[in-house]
């Protein structure tokens, strides 16, 4: 959970490209040490606003500080201080996992436990296959243990689960909760909704460019009871994943 403090700052942002209005001016900030989930349909501007913050994308307006840095004029000293997930395409696809770990360790000046890290992510097995062997899914695995290399104090996880098994994705929920306890601050882009309400301590949603609710998970639900919405179905206290990972166990799986 959060300590109160500030550590990114988004203030009346905009990103346009050309006559599209990608994001319309939100403000929002993210607290030192918690789960932030950004939530939206696809189109809805964030990936674009994960991308600012990130320093990957230029902004057409407004403010951004990451850890009291701004984006526009210290984009260095906010790469030292951050981890970002790469898609599939960011790596050399004919480097084993070993060598990879190796190159980015090189680049930011790190000497890690290598076995260690592939180890968290439950890819030591892997060690020595080359990038372009791996599944979709270990490739997405493997993405998220190169975001810890240089011990970054923010880690960005763009969508981390998707097409993963339920083994794969539960265990990456108790990686991400493992990054949090280790005081890091984690934001994260989702399209399951019960990851969200899982993880995140807080979720800001997005529609059109815009903010449109913002607050804890539970609270935006108590929100919505309180206005009369019902589920059709009762709830249970397990769901059919739970049933799933009962019967076929929670180790990870090769995909």
């Amino acid at each position: 959970m959060n300590n109160g403090k500030k550590i990114i700052e988004v203030k009346n942002l905009k990103k346009q490209y050309g006559d599209f209005h990608a994001v319309k001016g939100i403000d929002f900030e993210v607290y030192e040490g918690e789960i932030f989930g950004l939530l939206g349909p696809n189109g809805a501007g964030k990936t674009t606003t994960l991308e600012i913050m990130e320093t990957l994308r230029d902004k057409t307006s407004g403010a951004v500080l990451v850890n009291g840095f701004d984006v526009d004029k210290h984009q260095q000293e906010i790469k030292q201080i951050i981890g970002v997930q790469l898609q599939a395409a960011g790596y050399y696809p004919g480097l084993t996992l070993l060598e990879l770990l190796s190159l980015f360790s090189g680049l930011y000046n790190r000497d890690i436990d290598k076995m260690e890290m592939l180890g968290r992510v439950g890819l030591q097995d892997k060690a020595r296959a080359k990038h372009k062997e791996l599944s979709g899914g270990q490739k997405q695995r493997f993405s998220i243990a190169t975001t810890l290399i240089n011990d970054p104090k923010i880690v960005f996880l763009d969508e981390p689960t998707t097409g993963l098994d339920p083994q794969a994705r539960r265990n990456l929920w108790d990686l991400i909760r493992a990054i949090q306890a280790q005081g890091k601050t984690v934001v994260i882009t989702t399209h399951y909704m019960d990851e969200a309400e899982n993880l995140c301590d807080r979720v800001g949603v997005m529609e059109s460019g815009k903010i449109i609710a913002m607050d804890t998970p539970d609270k935006l639900i108590d929100n919505l009871v309180a206005k009369g919405f019902e589920r059709k179905k009762e709830v249970k206290k397990a769901n059919l994943e739970d049933v799933f990972l009962s019967l076929t166990g929670k180790e990870w799986r090769d995909d």
